[in-house]
C-alpha cells in the first residue's frame, strides 16, 4: 500500500527544431534518468516532435531507446541504483519540501479547482516558461546546436510526417461501420448510467469501463460527462 506508482514522459519542451537529431541524445538521457529514478511506466518522445507528428521511424527509435535501457544496461535489475548518493538524496529531499509547500499553498486557496479558477497553475507554468526562454536567449542556459556549438544550419533535413487526407475519410467510414455493428441499446443504457453516476460523488471509472465494454466511443463518453460537468473556459 506504500508503493508509489508513477508514469514518466521525457521533456517535450527540451526538443529543438534546429539540429533535431540531437534530440535522440536528450531523450536517451532523460529516459535513463527516469529508469534510474524507478519509474514503472515511461514514454520516450520522438526526436522529430518539435517539427511535426512523429514518423514511424522516429517512433520506433524512441521505443528502441527504452528497450536498450531495459534489456542491455542491466539497470532495471537493481531496485534503486542510486541509493546512498548524497547528491541524489538531497535533490529528492528538496523536491519533497517544495512539493509540500505547493500543496499547502493550493490547499489554502480552497483546493485544486479553486487554484485553476484563480489561474494559479497557469501563471506558474507561464512564469516558468518565460524564465526558461530568457535564460536560453541570454545564453546562460546552454542548448547545444541552438545558442551554442551552432553550425549555422537552421533548416531541417530529416523526413517530416505528412498526414494523408484519406486517413480522415477512412477513420470516419470505420467509425460509422463500427456504430452500425454494435448494440445501440446497450450503449445508450451504459451512457445513461454513466451520466447518473457523474451526478454523484461515486467513482466514475467502473462506469466508464462498463460503457467502453458496451461499445461506447471515447467521444460519446466525453460528451456524456460534458453534459454533467460542463466545459472549462478561461475567465
Amino acid at each position: 500500500s506504500m508503493r508509489l506508482r508513477f508514469h514518466t514522459q521525457t521533456g517535450g519542451v527540451t526538443l529543438t527544431s534546429i539540429e533535431p537529431m540531437n534530440n535522440i541524445v536528450r531523450v536517451t538521457l532523460q529516459s535513463l534518468s527516469a529508469v534510474l529514478g524507478g519509474t514503472q511506466s515511461l514514454h520516450a518522445n520522438s526526436y522529430d516532435e518539435a517539427l511535426s507528428l512523429p514518423t514511424d521511424e522516429s517512433v520506433r527509435l524512441a521505443l528502441r531507446t527504452q528497450q536498450i535501457i531495459a534489456f542491455e544496461t542491466g539497470i532495471p535489475d537493481t531496485v534503486d541504483p542510486l541509493a546512498g548518493s548524497y547528491f541524489v538524496e538531497s535533490l529528492t529531499n528538496e523536491i519533497e519540501e517544495k512539493i509540500l509547500e505547493l500543496i499547502e499553498e493550493i490547499d489554502s486557496m480552497g483546493g485544486a479547482i479553486a487554484a485553476v479558477e484563480n489561474r494559479f497553475m497557469q501563471n506558474r507554468i507561464s512564469k516558468s516558461a518565460y524564465k526558461h526562454q530568457k535564460l536560453v536567449e541570454s545564453g546562460e542556459r546552454v542548448i547545444v546546436g541552438v545558442n551554442r556549438f551552432k553550425e549555422g544550419i537552421h533548416e531541417s533535413r530529416i523526413k517530416i510526417f505528412k498526414l494523408s487526407p484519406e486517413v480522415e475519410e477512412k477513420q470516419i467510414k470505420r467509425l460509422k461501420e463500427y456504430r452500425k455493428s454494435r448494440n445501440t441499446k446497450m450503449v445508450m443504457t451504459s451512457l445513461n448510467h454513466l451520466k447518473d453516476i457523474a451526478k454523484t460523488d461515486k467513482n466514475l471509472m467502473p462506469s466508464i469501463i462498463e460503457a467502453l465494454r458496451a461499445g461506447a466511443t471515447l467521444g460519446e463518453i466525453s460528451d456524456t460527462l460534458r453534459e454533467v460537468f460542463g466545459q472549462y473556459e478561461e475567465k
